[in-house]
């Protein structure tokens, strides 16, 4: 540090820094990328499986979400280091193509770095680690192939795909209903799903959470359901046979676009501008009454004085009904959205075989539902929980188990968890090793040994000791030949995970294999790519 002095002899400190920092290269340069990484990974190592923590994250204001969903713990997490932004990227990438396996594919990854690491110090080259790294992954999927089963269901039978969603819920805050809360998903997804395509539209399923409660009164309701109630008490709560018009005018007489001023001198002037504005109202409910509709949704708010000729009219309304909920509920109906009151037809009418008003015991919070629609067969999981973060969490682990259920309706192959398939894997990858003539021999046994890290996380997480359970079960497995057998992590006294109907999806678990290699492959290469753009390295 100096003191300098500008041209107007205004003093100045200069602080020199360039001599504490060092620009690190190579063999360095790799070992601080697979550092940032490997810190992702222990992090998330303790929340997978049935029995890992939940992680506790408190933003900038205070808001506090508690949570074991790796990608919403990553999401959450404020991460600077742009390779443990990689890792994020990959949880999040894991999320939007399966929706489950956020964690495995994180640890999975940090364990490949791991042996990597080991690799380099031996004086191997990342390009050659990384094609050691294909080679076996290749081998690995192929084998998660061979010792998949393939399993069988309708929508008369689901109890198949209702075991793999109640695995997924295993390790959630749902475990204690998780029969139920598997068998609404599974409802949900088969409800919207189109069997022969074999595909399911997501956009048919909505979400919605309300605190208050508990978590077991968690409902499907075939339908669409909208966080607003009939704007008049007297008004009927439910309604048979709706006819509904859709409306984005407000009930009110249109305001002058230009600034007018009326002046009242007389009682009989102010009664007469009443029985005008009155009038308004009235043409403007006979207009939507003689179109036959039995129930107005606006987008906009009215007052007390439209509410009562609304009631007196026998005309049931709901008011501020969002933009987006209104789209949706035109889509569902059949209807059609209106703008202006002289445009109103009995054909722009939606309909819905039921409209019914949800109450909540003493509180006034309600809920409109809207069900029987012709156009669709979109449903709606309205989730309890006792407060908000329940609430959140719920859904977050609801959301799993649907991408779950999607993903077997798309590809009914599954393999049986609890570790087992990595175990499987890895003696697989181990034994075909060793006829590979070539030096990638090393990256392949490195990729068997990283395998190992979900296994032995899965034991340390459920209290038994690691490399003792693990050691256990790979003599187990090829003494009988039997790919099923994995870490008992709930005490049932069997390592058959088949036996306890642990599943797991084959699309997941391949994608977990490709995604968690191809990230361990952009980092390996990353210095490569540094020199090659003549930016400075990592300090």
């Amino acid at each position: 540090m100096s003191l300098a002095f500008d041209e107007y002899g205004r003093p100045f400190i200069i602080v020199r820094e360039q001599q504490a920092k060092e620009r690190l290269k190579g063999i360095e340069a790799h070992k601080a990328h697979i550092l940032a990484a490997k810190t992702i990974s222990n992090i998330m190592k303790s929340s997978l499986g049935p029995k890992g923590m939940d992680k506790m994250m408190v933003s900038q204001d205070g808001e506090v979400t508690v949570t074991n969903d790796g990608a919403t713990i990553l999401e959450n997490m404020q991460v600077d280091n742009q390779i443990a932004k990689l890792m994020v990227q990959l949880s999040k990438s894991q999320d939007d193509e399966i929706g489950d396996g956020t964690t495995g594919v994180v640890v999975l990854a940090g364990s490949l770095l791991e042996q990597a690491e080991g690799l380099i110090e031996k004086g191997i080259h990342p390009c050659r680690i990384y094609e050691g790294y294909e080679v076996a992954c290749k081998i690995a999927i192929e084998h998660l192939g061979s010792i998949s089963d393939s399993i069988t269901f309708s929508k008369d039978d689901l109890e198949p795909l209702v075991k793999t969603a109640m695995t997924c819920l295993g390790s959630k805050i749902v475990n204690r209903f998780h029969r139920q809360m598997s068998e609404i998903a599974v409802k949900a997804v088969v409800s919207v799903a189109d069997m022969e395509r074999k595909d399911v539209n997501f956009e048919n399923i909505k979400l919605e959470g309300k605190e208050g409660g508990k978590l077991e009164d968690t409902q499907l309701i075939k339908g669409i359901i909208i966080d607003k109630g009939i704007s008049h008490p007297q008004m009927p709560k439910t309604i048979k046979d709706a006819k509904i018009c859709l409306l984005t005018c407000p009930f009110e007489p249109p305001k002058p676009k230009t600034k007018n001023s009326i002046e009242i001198t007389k009682a009989e002037d102010l009664k007469k501008l009443g029985d005008i504005e009155q009038q308004y109202f009235i043409d403007m409910v006979q207009k939507v009454k003689a179109t036959g509709a039995n129930l107005v949704l606006c987008q906009w708010g009215f007052d007390d004085e439209a509410n009562h000729l609304l009631l007196q009219n026998g005309l049931p309304a709901v008011r501020w009904v969002g933009g987006l909920d209104l789209e949706k509920i035109a889509m569902a109906t059949g209807g059609r959205i209106v703008a202006r009151f002289e445009d109103v037809s009995a054909d722009k009418l939606g309909k819905a075989g039921l409209v019914r008003e949800i109450g909540f015991g003493t509180t006034q919070d309600r809920y409109l539902s809207i069900e029987d629609c012709p156009n669709t067969n979109a449903v709606t999981i309205f989730v309890r929980g006792g407060n908000k973060m329940i609430v959140e969490e719920a859904k977050r682990s609801i959301h799993d188990a649907l991408c779950v259920t999607r993903n077997l309706i798309r590809d009914n192959r599954i393999i049986y968890g609890g570790g087992s398939a990595e175990i499987s894997c890895g003696l697989k990858i181990a034994s075909k090793a060793d006829e590979i003539p070539t030096i990638e021999q090393y990256a392949v046994r490195a990729f068997a040994d990283a395998l190992d890290a979900i296994p032995l996380a899965l034991a340390e997480n459920s209290g038994l000791e690691p490399i003792e359970a693990l050691s256990g079960v790979k003599a187990l497995q090829i003494k009988e030949n039997n790919p099923h057998l994995g870490i008992d992590c709930n005490y049932k006294n069997t390592n058959d995970m088949k036996a306890q109907f642990v599943f797991d999806t084959l699309p997941g678990k391949t994608q977990q294999f490709l995604l968690a290699n191809q990230v361990v492959k952009m980092i390996l290469k990353i210095d490569d790519i540094i020199k090659q753009s003549g930016s400075p390295d990592d300090e």
